[in-house]
């Protein structure tokens, strides 16, 4: 079996017997029709697996074939389980969540933000965690954060460098990144620069956040040791970045859905070689994976004339190289794990049947159940348990400036001029308050949100960046209301309006995550946002506009644990109170 990543020395003798006829594979495809990553043809072969391990791929059956289970792929295509090379997973679902429903599509590998794990967990738990990870049937790998994506309190409790190379030298973290804090990089930040080159040390990739980045920015960040990007707008900033030597992720997620533009840009411009280039959902909320992640975007990508072969290998073995993980994942070929997809065309990539580390996942459209494998408290993950009231005291306004939202994530300040004071703020106005409360109590911060409701009462969230809590409304009665009703059941999303809860979506994992199964997410999900809008909410994602109020990777001003922030100038322009 796999362990770390890796088989033991005894298995990988095993395997060989099996070729030898000494020992018999436990299952064998034959007929099958297969993309060879390598020679980007489709061949005919006889696939021999053992356990979770692909051991040959050939014209020849087994020698031995004791206790073998055979299955006929005639009329099938099979191709590698897609690999989803940038995953956020904790949008609301929670990691073994999103990757059993990924798998059901196809997707068999997350390379997973390890972000949220630096707020919910001791750093030994995280890792107990990521190592009880391994065990499922999906691949999971992760990222060395360097960064917060906001402006803590205590960053350098966080994310110093005994912690930063504890993650680093982890063998499931693949990469580093993504790296948002790469101004204070190009400033001279040494301990960021120490560890990027710690991270390269480990031949381990370094993934870069630079939307908008200028040629000249783009080249600087490649001298010190960047590698890859998927921040790409337009198809010229994809090629850009392929001619500077970068790896490109092009995006097709719920807030930047660019995709078909971006290969529509790229085909216009004449490229003709897609060996760099991925895709990635980057993350998206659930109700954009209703119908599944990497097998959406293989489709894309096949109908907007990308070579059929060159789409799927975007999806799969062009990740698997970028991570130095080909010998695992990422084709069909001796050696490699049991992830392969049964598709009925060579042009439809949604798989009719999956295996994922040799077990069936869905088999002839029939999704197969396997239990939950990851004991959440263990790693003292639980329900979030608030000592202290909201009170109306908390809810007091007099900052004069506030958040105007000028798309779903991206924040200016604009000059408050409506009066604050009053409980309840007129409907005719976007103006709505907005508070930031430390998850502990200690302190809050606030101002107003421009965009976000006309009319609805109050909204409290634990869901956000760094797990503190959110309150967005236009009656403080209401906000409160949320508010009591988000502590009474340890973490969630509440909206409440004329005192009436309206929707609640429980979040009992720290507050940031459910334990509701994916199809249920997904509804509730589509509620509020109907909700929301409904009452005047101008975009697309809330769940995204909740989560990045604090996020200083994006401009331009944001609400944090220190404060109303100025992001281009990193400077605190309303400090928070404390209680």
């Amino acid at each position: 079996m796999l362990e770390q990543g890796y088989w033991r020395n005894r298995d990988m003798r095993k395997h060989v017997r099996i070729i030898d006829g000494q020992l018999a594979p436990t299952l064998v495809l034959t007929n099958a029709t297969y993309l060879n990553m390598y020679t980007k043809v489709w061949l005919h072969a006889n696939i021999w697996i053992y356990n979770e391990r692909i051991v040959y791929v050939g014209e020849e059956m087994p020698e031995n074939d004791i206790g073998t289970t055979y299955v006929d792929c005639k009329g099938l295509f099979l191709v590698p389980g897609y690999i989803e090379p940038h995953a956020h997973p904790y949008q609301l679902y929670n990691p073994e969540q999103l990757a059993r429903h990924a798998a059901i599509f196809g997707t068999t590998t997350l390379i997973n933000d390890s972000l949220m794990w630096h707020f919910l967990m001791e750093e030994k738990k995280a890792f107990s965690f990521i190592e009880a990870c391994q065990k499922l049937p999906i691949s999971m790998y992760w990222w060395a954060r360097y960064d917060s994506q906001t402006i803590l309190q205590d960053e350098d409790k966080v994310f110093h460098t005994e912690s930063v190379l504890k993650w680093i030298n982890h063998p499931a973290v693949v990469q580093g990144g993504e790296l948002t804090a790469w101004p204070a990089l190009l400033d001279g930040d040494d301990h960021l620069l120490y560890w990027i080159q710690e991270t390269k040390r480990h031949r381990k990739p370094i993934e870069g956040h630079f939307p908008g980045a200028s040629e000249k920015t783009l080249t600087k960040l490649k001298l010190l040791g960047v590698n890859a990007d998927h921040e790409s707008i337009t198809g010229k900033d994809v090629l850009k970045r392929l001619e500077l030597g970068y790896q490109v992720g092009l995006r097709y997620s719920s807030i930047r859905p660019d995709l078909p533009q971006l290969l529509e840009e790229m085909l216009d411009l004449g490229l003709k070689t897609f060996d760099e280039l991925t895709m990635t959902t980057d993350g998206s909320t659930p109700s954009f994976y209703e119908d599944g992640l990497m097998n959406k975007l293989i489709d894309i990508a096949i109908q907007k004339g990308v070579p059929i072969e060159e789409a799927y290998r975007m999806a799969s073995y062009n990740a698997a190289k970028h991570f130095h993980l080909e010998e695992q994942i990422g084709s069909i070929a001796p050696g490699r794990i049991a992830h392969i997809n049964f598709l009925n065309e060579k042009d439809n990539p949604h798989p009719t049947s999956v295996l994922a580390k040799g077990e069936w996942i869905k088999r002839n459209g029939k999704v197969c159940h396997y239990p939950s494998q990851i004991e959440w408290s263990a790693f003292g993950i639980k329900r979030l348990h608030l000592s202290w009231d909201l009170e109306e005291n908390d809810l007091q306004y007099s900052t004069p400036i506030g958040l105007k939202l000028i798309n779903d994530v991206i924040t200016k300040p604009y000059p408050i001029e409506i009066d604050v004071t009053p409980e309840q703020l007129p409907i005719d106005t976007f103006d709505a308050f907005l508070t930031l409360m430390d998850k502990n109590g200690k302190w809050h911060v606030n101002t107003t949100l421009h965009g976000f409701t006309r009319r609805l009462g109050g909204l409290a969230s634990s869901y956000s960046m760094t797990g503190d809590l959110v309150y967005i409304g236009k009656n403080k009665q209401d906000m409160m209301i949320a508010g009591q009703r988000l502590k009474e059941i340890g973490g969630g999303i509440i909206i409440v309006h004329e005192g009436h809860i309206l929707l609640e979506i429980p979040l009992t994992l720290g507050g940031i995550m459910t334990t509701e199964n994916m199809r249920t997410l997904i509804q509730k999900q589509k509620k509020l946002t109907a909700y929301l809008k409904e009452f005047g909410y101008l975009f697309d994602d809330p769940i995204y506009t909740i989560l990045f109020l604090s996020s200083t990777h994006l401009p331009y001003i944001r609400i944090t644990q220190q404060g109303i922030v100025d992001v281009m100038k990193r400077d605190v322009l309303f400090p928070a109170t404390m209680r």
